[in-house]
């Protein structure tokens, strides 16, 4: 199991938001990109990079921190936020990002997957994040018609072959991962599945090495000092 640190990206700077609000943000560095070299160092493996800004506003916001973020590791980054358009997709894969989530546009346009998809294969991953089981789109500001596993078959059949799966009310609360949701969605696709939201501690990482998820996103916990990233790293390793 792979550990994803993130860097949540708002105005510029390095935050975390709590339950996906924007009215509850706290930021931890000014500096994205020496954050990245930061987690590199301490054995990251693949950084998660979330454009806040621009999930909020339905276009790229942050491509200048995200583009010297690319510029500042060697290993590989994903990124999301604000993807609506093809263009959005080039001009984030021109960057140097390995692979684009697409949320709230998977959402409205499923075509939009398909053709993505067709195009660039697996750099292509759908972020589908719950609330109270429903897909949430807008920067989480509200809800779709579609049930998080329902909304994963649909992005399964179009050939996608990994979502990141978030649980809003657990997101960056350190208070533990919603277990259950994600045992779920494991069981119910063949694609992987990377788990976010919640994770406080390295308990939280056990637990969710056992659920069958392909890799955990860890954010708050990383700055806050509660979770060590070299030793989730291992544990996710089973060493």
């Amino acid at each position: 199991m792979r550990i994803y640190p993130a860097i949540d990206i708002k105005d510029g700077k390095c935050v975390r938001l709590l339950r996906g609000r924007f009215d509850n943000v706290t930021v931890y560095g000014d500096n994205p990109a020496e954050t990245a070299r930061q987690w590199e160092a301490q054995g990251g493996e693949f950084i998660h990079v979330v454009d806040l800004d621009g999930a909020l506003k339905g276009h790229g916001v942050n491509a200048e921190a995200i583009e010297r973020i690319c510029g500042a590791v060697s290993v590989p980054v994903q990124t999301g936020g604000g993807i609506r358009t093809m263009e959005d997709i080039e001009a984030k894969l021109a960057c140097g990002i390995s692979r684009v989530i697409i949320g709230t546009k998977a959402v409205s346009s499923p075509e939009f997957v398909k053709e993505a998809v067709s195009r660039y294969g697996d750099k292509i991953v759908i972020g589908i994040d719950a609330k109270d089981g429903m897909a949430a789109v807008e920067g989480w500001e509200r809800t779709s018609k579609f049930k998080a596993v329902e909304f994963a078959k649909m992005m399964e059949d179009l050939g996608v072959r990994t979502i990141v799966y978030t649980d809003i009310a657990t997101d960056g609360t350190l208070a533990g991962p919603n277990v259950g949701a994600m045992c779920e969605m494991v069981k119910s696709v063949s694609m992987d599945v990377i788990a976010s939201g919640g994770v406080g501690n390295i308990e939280h990482i056990r637990l969710l090495a056992r659920t069958g998820v392909e890799g955990v996103i860890t954010g708050r916990a990383l700055y806050t000092g509660d979770l060590d990233l070299a030793e989730a790293i291992k544990t996710g390793k089973g060493e």
